[in-house]
């Protein structure tokens, strides 16, 4: 790859790129190309009446703050990426264990991106163990695949019996509300959920840019926003509750089933505003089903 641009000028990493393979040869530019590495480990356990995140460790710009307890025990984590994006070359990887009886409620304040790239893919990879009576809830924003990009997003979950899951991932091909098509690129999405080493949900996505499959009625119909929530353990109730919650008119298509005790709902939308709205209303409905709790939305949701 021998250039990377962002779009406009986030964060200066754009003109910092455009200006070093103007003035470097080409083992420079390599080496530039090679991207930022970023690496999360997140470790939580019950302590008394709260779960606590009990060990952390980070290299490059991905990292978490303080915990909050806007509802008693149960931890909630926001997990940042200052850069905001990555462009080619970039890999962010996050691992995360909930310990027993522990409950962690995992997000992100904002969207992630993947900026364009005239070669090398970027790549976050996500990795997660629930333990028996563990309950982890991880509800990022979107990811944003801006035209262009060549990008990765891996995810992979593992659970023991006896855990509990509210996750979900959702991601929009390029600008909708920009007016920016998603004509050019590549978007590979790595979805899998694991059950005492038995799989539960394993899939791939393979976006091109400019194909059929992005307006096929057998692909995403024209819609630029997909996302799928996955609940465990998922029962009949679960999934009329995920029913009922659809909503959002003929911007929305919409369907939840059950299999193996994993409920599944997924969603197409225009845009990320109908996209979200559909994911936090599932929420809403099978959270005291799910977890036994209420839902209290995290602080950072509102801002």
């Amino acid at each position: 790859m021998l250039t990377r641009i962002l779009e406009g000028s986030h964060d200066g990493r754009a003109q910092m790129i455009g200006a070093a393979l103007e003035t470097r040869d080409a083992p420079e530019r390599r080496a530039v190309a090679a991207g930022w590495r970023a690496c999360i480990e997140l470790d939580f356990e019950r302590r008394g009446e709260r779960t606590v995140l009990a060990r952390r460790r980070h290299q490059g710009p991905l990292m978490v703050q303080s915990a909050f307890y806007p509802e008693g025990g149960t931890c909630h984590v926001y997990l940042l990426h200052p850069p905001g994006g990555l462009v080619g070359g970039d890999e962010l990887r996050l691992e995360v264990h909930a310990a027993p009886a522990s409950h962690a409620l995992l997000t992100t304040p904002a969207a992630g991106k993947f900026y364009r790239s005239d070669g090398a893919r970027s790549r976050l990879t996500q990795r997660m163990r629930v333990a028996r009576g563990a309950t982890l809830e991880w509800l990022p924003a979107e990811s944003i695949v801006f035209q262009g990009a060549r990008c990765v997003l891996d995810s992979r979950i593992e659970l023991e019996s006896g855990a509990r899951l509210l996750a979900w991932e959702a991601w929009v091909l390029g600008r909708p509300a920009s007016g920016e098509a998603f004509h050019a690129g590549s978007f590979r999405q790595c979805q899998e959920l694991w059950l005492d080493r038995r799989p539960l949900l394993v899939e791939r996505n393979d976006a091109i840019g400019g194909s059929a499959w992005l307006r096929g009625a057998w692909g995403l119909a024209g819609r630029a926003a997909a996302a799928t929530l996955l609940a465990y353990p998922g029962d009949e109730q679960a999934v009329q509750a995920a029913r009922r919650a659809i909503g959002g008119g003929s911007e929305v298509f919409a369907a939840a089933s059950v299999l193996d005790g994993l409920l599944v709902c997924r969603v197409l939308a225009g845009g990320l505003l109908e996209l979200r709205a559909q994911l936090e209303r599932w929420w809403h409905a099978l959270r005291p089903l799910i977890t036994g709790r209420v839902a209290v939305a995290p602080r950072v949701w509102a801002t």
